[in-house]
């Protein structure tokens, strides 16, 4: 288990490259898309929208410092802090890029942009090197010292 909690910041590094990347295509389009004489970017649906992306991006990236410098520094993870910092950000790619192909509308779902595909990817991070609910399984366990089932 202490291969595997020092092992899943990495994988939660790269669900937060997906997000953010999903995040940027979707700030970009919103910036330039024009509804209505005006870039989509000017309705408060759209840009909270890309301030919750963009508030769980960086504390997902966070998370994965955290458990990162934990691991290369030796010190234990006492509180699974690999297993949140994957969870979080596998869990923030998903949520991040689905809202990005939200944003984009009918062209969200077109190969023309990429967040059609990132939304895709996005799903492996929450299965591979355990799934999220393993991993709420395995800080459960960590912080309750209860064998919980």
């Amino acid at each position: 288990m202490a291969t595997f909690e020092a092992s899943r910041p990495a994988v939660g590094a790269m669900a937060v490259g997906t997000a953010r990347a999903a995040y940027e295509v979707a700030l970009d389009y919103a910036k330039t898309r024009q509804q209505f004489g005006r870039p989509i970017i000017d309705n408060q649906g759209v840009a909270f929208q890309l301030a919750d992306m963009r508030t769980r991006i960086d504390a997902a990236r966070l998370m994965v410092w955290r458990a990162s410098w934990m691991a290369v520094s030796g010190r234990p993870f006492e509180s699974a802090e690999g297993s949140m910092s994957k969870l979080f950000a596998s869990e923030t790619a998903k949520q991040v890029t689905a809202q990005a192909v939200q944003i984009l509308g009918g062209n969200g779902f077109t190969r023309e942009y990429p967040v059609e595909r990132m939304h895709r990817d996005a799903a492996i991070y929450t299965i591979f090197e355990g799934t999220s609910e393993i991993q709420r399984l395995v800080i459960a366990r960590t912080l309750s010292g209860v064998q919980i089932r």
